[in-house]
């Protein structure tokens, strides 16, 4: 099944995360895949903030002191334990992986240890994710600079789409075609350019951005919305793409749903294509 990585050059924020969030749930509930999302970032909480609300952690006292009895770590923390011991089969991920959709959508979460052992287990990222990749529809990674460049250059080969994330800035936009001329894997047809927190009323417009990159029907957008984006700090995106499911196009958030939708089936039909021609 499709890898699909989101990429930034990591020299601008580009919302890049909360575009994952919102093209995730959106997919989640108008298409019929199993999809999850793979954090590969260090101690960064966007992502889960855009799905549930952190507990506090508490101590389950019984009768003779403390329970020993603890439940599994999730997220990364517990799988790569698992990987260690040679324990972990595609079936089993989901057992740690936060679940937003049963059955559509669920979450591997970023890694909270200490920065040395990330180091060494972010090295296990690719295999993770291949083992996924036998297992879900679709598999969307978040791509972190903290990963390292060997492994990011790893995941990107074995990526089927890599959606490249940029600011709706002249400067984000003259940093790509850079980077493109120096790094091959962005030349290649897997990739798809992505503008994030997009403004329609900029001179930057897709149209525009297309002409002087040189891409034809390449180019897609997560508008700026506030209430999506307010949204993404209180736990309530699928909240939010629930309720707004059937506005019309006069809403207010009418673009910002017409143009997630836009995103979504760009990315379905270059899947689509790609895999035809393998």
């Amino acid at each position: 099944m499709p890898i699909v990585t989101f990429w930034s050059s990591g020299k601008q924020e580009t919302g890049k995360t909360v575009s994952i969030a919102a093209i995730a749930t959106y997919m989640a509930i108008e298409h019929n895949y199993k999809i999850l999302i793979v954090s590969t970032g260090f101690g960064d909480k966007t992502l889960e903030r855009c799905f549930w609300k952190e507990r506090k952690k508490t101590k389950n006292l019984g009768l003779f002191g403390p329970n020993t009895n603890i439940a599994m770590e999730e997220g990364i923390d517990g799988l790569t334990k698992i990987m260690k011991s040679n324990k972990l089969s595609p079936e089993n991920i989901t057992n740690y992986t936060k679940i937003i959709f049963k059955d559509r959508l669920e979450v591997l979460q970023t890694y909270k240890g200490s920065s040395s052992e990330y180091k060494e287990l972010s090295r296990m990222y690719i295999d993770i994710i291949k083992l996924a990749n036998s297992y879900y529809d679709l598999v969307l990674v978040d791509l972190d600079k903290e990963i390292g460049e060997d492994i990011e250059n790893q995941i990107l080969q074995e990526s089927d789409l890599i959606v490249s994330t940029l600011n709706q800035r002249l400067v984000a936009i003259d940093d790509f075609l850079e980077i493109k001329q120096k790094r091959p894997i962005f030349n290649v047809k897997k990739t798809l350019i992505l503008i994030a927190r997009y403004d329609r009323f900029s001179k930057y417009s897709i149209k525009n951005i297309s002409r002087y990159m040189g891409e034809k029907n390449n180019v897609s957008t997560i508008p700026y919305n506030t209430l999506f984006f307010e949204a993404t700090e209180e736990a309530k995106v699928p909240d939010f793409f629930l309720r707004l499911r059937r506005v019309g196009e006069d809403d207010r958030n009418g673009f910002f749903l017409e143009e997630v939708g836009r995103t979504v089936e760009n990315i379905v039909y270059r899947l689509q294509n790609l895999q035809m021609k393998m």
